[in-house]
């Protein structure tokens, strides 16, 4: 046999019905269960903020394919950077050397605070970038003990899991222990509204009695991804920062869903806060859709597991790094955190005159191109309108867009599309809105 010849390509089975019967054969229950419309959305194609279904009906994309698509879809940049480093080599595991992590790893800690000294650690996955973290801040103490917030999500895995403040992505298995949660800061509806220093008294009761006193550290995304886009204020994290170091903790962000430019003002969400933190969780759209995810932290934090063998199969692996080096400069030459920043303003002008005009839009709050519209019944009672959201995100799909449908009641529509949404986009997605709570509430 010749072997290394292209072989005629497989063939696939675009009917729906193909891809529906294949799906719910051949898929375990766990993987078949996230799906969020009552009847398949099947994707066929996508270029930059826009999809194209299997019947070839075009959306405009505010989902990013849950914030994986952080420059674009089929950006050409990245296709380009993805195509050569494949053509190369597809993988080289990390006990061997290649220039293209290593590269990506110096880009890295180049958006980090200047002054200190940054390391990365490559993982397939944010949430097993979260395992790491949590690893890594148990091994630098020596402590146990955790805290995190109630409506936060970290990811699916068991660590990341045990970390997750919201029921529905908790399994009903025992958990890993040692994790506090703390009520979470949230203007609109949080436990003590608007007022700042009765959370941060929150952050200090726990390490007092849910806690031994001394911690491993404290997670928090700074803006809560499927908790509904809940920003955290930044006295807050500054606050709560102060508190865990003081307990012998360290401060651990969660960027997953809020970095890579996405909110507008900074690169990183955090650093509005003026925290360095102690380690950094990234993942999603750093490879613009392609697997990938690092934890940063500080090279005497990382130290502290130099005698233990930890590997993640693909995590370095040159054809993702060439795709995250790619999305580092497109964020940059083509200014995608300014773009954030003014597209999403308008974006959140144009929510704000819509729930004027209707009184079942409680809330719309976000930073840059991550934005939140929440849903209730009464604006007096805040009771959350669960029903009626399902209704209206339903209809959002037949009016041509495709958002989120999030947060720990299901009743926030939650919108976080590629950087690349543009200004010409914001009537369309505006009037898409409108019609679909014109139908869906008639």
């Amino acid at each position: 046999m010749d072997f290394g010849q292209s072989l005629p390509p497989l063939e696939t089975d675009w009917s729906t019905e193909g891809i529906v019967a294949r799906r719910d054969r051949y898929y375990a229950a766990s993987q078949r269960r996230f799906v969020p419309y009552t009847t398949p959305l099947i994707f066929r194609r996508g270029h930059m903020q826009h999809l194209w279904d299997e019947n070839d009906r075009r959306y405009t994309d505010l989902l990013g394919m849950n914030l994986c698509i952080s420059v674009g879809h089929a950006h050409p940049t990245v296709v380009a950077a993805v195509q050569a480093q494949v053509a190369q080599l597809t993988h080289c595991t990390t006990m061997f050397y290649h220039p293209t992590p290593a590269h990506l790893a110096e880009e890295l800690t180049q958006t980090m605070p200047a002054g200190h000294e940054w390391v990365v650690h490559f993982t397939n996955s944010g949430a097993e970038a979260i395992d790491l973290a949590l690893l890594m801040a148990r091994s630098y103490t020596g402590a146990i003990d955790m805290l995190s917030l109630r409506t936060s999500y970290h990811g699916a895995t068991f660590g990341a899991q045990a970390l997750t403040g919201i029921a529905g992505f908790r399994h009903n298995v025992p958990q890993l222990g040692g994790v506090a949660f703390l009520p979470e800061p949230n203007a609109y509806r949080g436990l003590f509204g608007q007022e700042l220093q009765p959370y941060l008294d929150e952050v200090e009761r726990a390490i007092e009695t849910s806690t031994s006193g001394r911690l491993a550290g404290m997670i928090l995304e700074t803006v809560q991804g499927y908790g509904g886009i809940v920003e955290m204020p930044p006295a807050y994290i500054a606050g709560a920062a102060e508190r865990v170091r003081a307990a012998g903790g360290l401060m651990i962000i969660d960027e997953v869903q809020s970095g890579f430019a996405r909110t507008g003002d900074n690169f990183w969400a955090f650093e509005a806060s003026g925290v360095v933190p102690d380690i950094v969780v990234m993942a999603k759209g750093i490879g613009n859709g392609i697997p990938l995810g690092a934890v940063v932290t500080h090279r005497r934090i990382a130290e502290c597991m130099a005698d233990k063998f930890l590997f993640h199969t693909y995590g370095a692996n040159p054809v993702a790094c060439a795709a995250g080096r790619a999305v580092l400069q497109v964020i940059r030459e083509e200014g995608l955190q300014a773009n954030a920043k003014a597209v999403g303003g308008a974006l959140k002008s144009g929510l704000l005159e819509l729930q004027a005009r209707h009184p079942i839009i409680g809330d719309v709050r976000g930073l840059g191109l991550m934005m939140a519209v929440e849903l209730v019944k009464d604006r007096k009672t805040k009771a959350p309108a669960t029903e009626e959201t399902a209704a209206i995100f339903e209809e959002t799909r037949r009016q041509g867009i495709v958002v989120s449908k999030s947060g720990p009641h299901r009743s926030i529509l939650r919108m976080v599309p590629p950087l690349c949404l543009s200004m010409e986009d914001v009537p369309t997605v505006l009037e898409a809105f409108e019609q679909s709570f014109a139908v869906a509430l008639a």
